[in-house]
């Protein structure tokens, strides 16, 4: 069960999911994020845009916060690092972004897990834990991701999260450096089954 916790040390909300632990990017978290990414380098590489050559520097880690911080604020978007439940061991990363109001009340879903975690369920319990607060806290209708046609472990954690495939999109997203087709998946707030959100 996703529970919404309020912490006055933390610039935003922090979601309990199976397990899993999620809160906004801190300066903090530096450290332990760029010894994951770097050390999942040419696992996450094939399933990602190009990386910035400065992308591990801790100055392009301010920016990236500095965005974040901008973005929650706007209301645009709600990044998240997955911890194990102890809130010490980072996994990865999930985010909930594009989020447009009025007529479309949706956002965009998308995350990644590092390679020494990656096949535990982690991904799946952080993506129902964000579903869920998306669309009982924030209240949107409809969420979506997409993912390449050959990373199964993604559209797994999607379709165990609930999305329905509900198509392909040609020369989606630049990943890699490349054009590349997506799978595109959705998910309706009345199709959300609560009571299934914590398992995995």
């Amino acid at each position: 069960m996703a529970l919404l916790d309020w912490m006055s040390d933390v610039a935003g909300p922090v979601v309990r999911g199976e397990g899993v632990l999620l809160r906004p990017p801190r300066a903090a978290d530096y450290a332990a994020w760029s010894r994951l990414r770097d050390g999942s380098r040419d696992y996450l590489q094939p399933w990602e845009p190009a990386w910035p050559e400065d992308d591990l520097s801790k100055g392009a880690f301010r920016r990236r916060l500095s965005i974040y911080a901008r973005e929650m604020e706007l209301g645009n978007a709600w990044p998240f690092f997955i911890f194990i439940e102890d809130g010490k061991t980072l996994v990865g990363a999930v985010t909930l972004s594009n989020v447009r109001r009025g007529v479309a009340e949706t956002g965009t879903l998308g995350y990644w897990i590092g390679q020494p975690f990656a096949g535990r369920g982690h991904g799946t319990a952080a993506v129902r834990a964000v579903v869920a607060y998306s669309f009982e806290r924030l209240k949107l209708h409809r969420l979506e991701a997409a993912c390449l046609p050959s990373n199964h472990g993604s559209r797994r954690v999607l379709e165990k999260s609930g999305f329905r495939h509900e198509g392909l999109a040609r020369a989606y997203l630049k990943i890699n450096g490349d054009w590349a087709d997506h799978l595109l998946f959705g998910l309706v707030d009345d199709e959300f089954d609560r009571g299934d959100r914590g398992s995995s």
